[in-house]
């Protein structure tokens, strides 16, 4: 079917992340890269059943009231029962769920006229709907929304993996190697790819790496010659993964934000962290935020303290309300560094608030 008879402003994107904050304010900005180069853009998102994981009640509300040139379509929640599995890891609660809207997800897109559907752009995390696209035939993209570094990696871990009887927990500090990146110890890596490789969490994450790896191409949050060396290994055919030929790689990035928050500033639960912010000098502030499913050990925690009260920098810090250390450093050093401690699925709303302001 030649799409090239369609002008482009009539042609659509629809673009599919996982509901991670993390994940969709990237996808926002690289869906108003798509619009100014001419597409129409509809970002679907997913209603979780009540008492799953998701990024906060109301955020999506306010993103879709926030970006009026985007088309948004929510997919229904569908049936999971949360109870029998409440002893599941989050993020595998969630990968499990995501798979359930797939058929709701080709239903939409069967609605759109194929000659207008241009193509789908799934995230690392819902790189599942590939296989609708591909029923479908149509063309599938995966937005990597961190670095080409992490990507090298995420390539090369399943073949690293492949016939292992135990997991990577065993090598503990002991250096892994991949092409592209320098060497770091076993233990850096994401912990479900240090579990046993029969565990749940493990073969699903090996899966989500497989198929995020095998779309028609890769969109990365990131610019070459920031990342030569990483990108260069994603393109060599026969370095990268051995026996394999990756999809073609796309810096698109950098993304950042232009400006509007999540929360209004006007609004009455805007967050005291943007007061603080905005009474720092310009540039002045050191941001901390490791992610809505970050985790820090003890050990890694103290190091960070010693780093900031020994640089005498402002800094803002965002951290678990597990933490306690961490809190008991906040209030000593509040003269100079603002910090909260928030459920886990919040910090990434507030690392989103700081980049708009003084940091």
């Amino acid at each position: 079917m030649d799409k090239e008879a369609i002008p482009t402003k009539q042609q659509t994107l629809v673009l599919f992340p996982i509901p991670f904050v993390g994940h969709v304010l990237p996808m926002l900005q690289l869906a108003k890269v798509f619009l100014r180069h001419g597409y129409n853009i509809t970002m679907v998102l997913v209603e979780l059943p009540v008492g799953s994981p998701n990024f906060g009640a109301g955020v999506t509300d306010r993103i879709r009231a926030l970006n009026k040139f985007i088309s948004f379509h929510v997919l229904p929640a569908v049936s999971y029962d949360l109870t029998e599995n409440s002893s599941k890891p989050p993020l595998l609660v969630l990968l499990q769920l995501m798979r359930r809207y797939n058929d709701a997800l080709e239903a939409f897109l069967c609605s759109i006229p194929r000659r207008r559907l241009h193509s789908l752009v799934t995230c690392m995390f819902s790189a599942h709907a590939a296989d609708v696209a591909a029923k479908l035939r149509v063309p599938v993209y995966t937005f990597f929304a961190s670095s080409a570094s992490l990507l090298a990696v995420v390539a090369q871990l399943p073949p690293l993996l492949a016939g292992r009887k135990t997991g990577l927990k065993d090598l503990g500090e002991e250096p892994v190697e991949f092409l592209g990146v320098p060497p770091f110890p076993a233990s850096h890596l994401m912990p479900s790819f240090l579990l046993d490789p029969e565990d749940d969490m493990f073969r699903t994450m090996i899966s989500v790496l497989k198929r995020c790896t095998g779309t028609d191409g890769i969109l990365v949050n990131t610019f070459e010659s920031l990342e030569s060396r990483a990108v260069q290994t994603l393109r060599d055919d026969l370095q990268c993964v051995p026996g394999r030929v990756l999809p073609p790689v796309y810096c698109v990035g950098p993304l950042v934000s232009e400006g509007a928050c999540i929360l209004d500033e006007g609004r009455a639960d805007r967050h005291e962290c943007i007061t603080w912010l905005d009474a720092q000098p310009e540039l002045s502030v050191v941001f901390l935020c490791f992610g809505s499913l970050g985790l820090i050990s003890a050990e890694q925690l103290r190091e960070i303290a010693i780093g900031l009260d020994k640089s005498g920098q402002r800094f803002l810090w965002t951290c678990s309300n597990t933490h306690q250390q961490a809190h008991r450093f906040l209030e000593k050093t509040k003269d100079r560094g603002f910090g909260s401690q928030f459920p886990p699925m919040t910090q990434g709303i507030i690392s989103t608030l700081s980049f708009h302001r003084g940091s």
